[in-house]
């Protein structure tokens, strides 16, 4: 093995690399290995860090979990209310891979200004809703607190706020339909503390956030009652699991969705993408090995002679094809070091300047986000080395082929 790979370190010293015939193909074939690496990596890193951003967005509105009564109810309303006397509230112990669990409770109504209305969604929230993912898409104002008595503070998002014209500071009345079909609405003069922008329309042309209790209030429920329950997972991928164990650990009279479900269109779409991802992968993985063999059989044949005389002096087949994958694996590691350079630096000029935008009435989101993996790097590096090295195997068995004595004649 040392001869091997000291055979190997003089082939890439040595002056073969420079001849007028092989030099254009290996720097074809190195370039297209570093092209390759990089297109798998802004394919990986954009495709997962869409998915994870969406799913986000989805989780950051509905939880990951839905707990609600058991009911025909199929609206975004809330209609009939659940007891917050639950085993699972307000801590979901039963069942691991449980991060939070929030009692909300919603409400259609009207916005109505002096100039235009709109229709929405009221979303009551309490003290022990999650706003973390709302830290992220604030752009004016702050949360709202509703830690303490009820108060009027409430939370819209940049979509709605531009279309009724109003801002941070401003006062609005809401206008809700009470239950029992009277004829003078629920009134309610908000203040507006805050203005987020998911960047999700079909949430932020509807969704606004407000105290849980005036809910509670105008559908005439006792402070105990809420809507439904949000729960909130630690790995997402184990959804479907979780969301298994958390309807056998509820009571008969409720039932449980989990986000995946019920915005199956929206996660299907995002399905799609691992296998366009494993498309690109196995492409561009094709285009570099078929580069790379076009460059080893370069070599070999320009290295015919030698391989003869090794062939004299006792060396085997399977040696000297370990020469010339040693060689091969050397510009492959070029290829894949100006890869990581040139992909890193591209993923990296976008995660922190966000060159690259996106449509969000098709995307969701307004610009490619990016998600950079140690561990998809290291994968896509060690797995483009071995399944080019396994594409070599085949065309270096012409090694095998060539006589000595032909071979020492020819040169």
């Amino acid at each position: 093995m040392n001869l091997e790979f000291f055979i190997a370190k003089r082939l890439i010293r040595g002056k073969e690399h420079k001849s007028s015939i092989s030099a254009p193909i290996i720097k074809i074939a190195i370039v297209a290995i570093a092209l390759g690496l990089i297109m798998m990596m802004i394919a990986v890193a954009t495709g997962i860090g869409l998915q994870q951003k969406i799913r986000e967005k989805v989780s950051a509105f509905n939880g990951h979990i839905q707990i609600f009564n058991y009911d025909n109810n199929t609206s975004d309303v809330s209609v009939n209310p659940v007891s917050i006397h639950q085993d699972f509230y307000p801590e979901f112990n039963t069942v691991k891979g449980i991060s939070h669990i929030q009692a909300v409770a919603t409400k259609g109504g009207i916005i109505r200004t002096d100039e235009t209305f709109e229709g929405v969604i009221a979303k009551g929230v309490g003290k022990d809703y999650n706003w973390e993912p709302f830290k992220e898409f604030l752009i004016k104002g702050r949360l709202p607190d509703y830690n303490n008595k009820r108060n009027e503070e409430a939370l819209i998002s940049n979509y709605l706020a531009s279309r009724l014209k109003l801002d941070v500071g401003d006062d609005f009345w809401a206008f809700f339909l009470k239950d029992d079909g009277g004829d003078i609405p629920n009134q309610i003069k908000f203040r507006i503390v805050g203005i987020y922008d998911s960047g999700f329309q079909d949430f932020d042309a509807n969704y606004m956030f407000v105290d849980l209790r005036h809910i509670q209030r105008m559908n005439k429920w006792k402070e105990d009652e809420v809507g439904s329950f949000e729960v909130f997972v630690d790995d997402f991928d184990n959804l479907k699991n979780i969301g298994r164990e958390v309807y056998g650990k509820t009571l008969s009279t409720l039932d449980s969705q989990t986000i995946a479900d019920k915005y199956f269109t929206i996660f299907e779409w995002l399905s799609l993408f691992d296998f366009n991802i494993a498309i690109i992968i196995g492409i561009m993985i094709i285009v570099g090995g078929i580069n790379m063999i076009t460059a080893l059989l370069v070599l070999i044949l320009e290295r015919t002679p030698m391989i003869g005389i090794l062939k004299s002096q006792g060396m085997s087949n399977w040696s000297i094809r370990k020469i010339f994958l040693i060689n091969a694996a050397y510009l492959i590691g070029i290829g894949l070091f100006w890869g990581n350079i040139i992909g890193l630096t591209i993923l990296l000029v976008q995660n922190y300047f966000k060159v690259i935008p996106l449509d969000p009435s098709t995307y969701y989101v307004s610009t490619a986000p990016v998600l950079i993996d140690p561990w998809h790097i290291v994968i896509l590096n060690i797995g483009t080395l071995l399944l080019c090295l396994l594409m070599l195997l085949i065309p270096s068995y012409i090694i095998s082929k060539i006589s000595p004595a032909r071979s020492i004649r020819f040169e």
